[in-house]
């Protein structure tokens, strides 16, 4: 491609930014959803120390579409991965992961991934590693 080839690969602005689970471990699921959504819509691609609960996740898709319908014009979704650790234990291993997660509040062995889908076309997740395959 050409230095003054104006067909080329044009992608705007972004950032990557992360969010410890302890800014949002007292939140309740509104507030959440409302801090999430916020960030990435703003042009950021989110990655959240632990994971959302499962209704929270379900949610934030839900309120993504609202905001699609709305007056977020430019906005089209959002894509999400949730990555955990090595599923490979053993019973007393996972028992103990367990009661550490209970303790913490949170699962602090899994990320999750969020984008806007105006810059994320697909998260794919793979044992050893993540792609963010990204729309032009």
């Amino acid at each position: 491609m050409k230095r003054g080839d104006k067909k080329g690969l044009k992608l705007k602005g972004f950032s990557i930014q992360f969010l410890p689970y302890s800014e949002i471990r007292n939140l309740d699921s509104d507030k959440r959803i409302k801090k999430v959504l916020g960030i990435i819509a703003g042009n950021n691609i989110l990655i959240v120390q632990g994971r959302l609960r499962p209704d929270e996740e379900t949610r934030l898709i839900s309120d993504a579409m609202s905001m699609i319908k709305g007056n977020f014009r430019d906005f089209r979704g959002v894509e999400l991965a949730v990555i955990s650790g090595s599923e490979e234990r053993n019973f007393f291993s996972k028992i103990k992961q367990k009661m550490a997660n209970a303790l913490s509040g949170g699962d602090m062995g899994t990320i999750t991934v969020i984008g806007p889908a105006t810059i994320v076309k697909e998260i794919k997740r793979n044992p050893k590693k993540i792609e963010l395959l990204l729309n032009k």
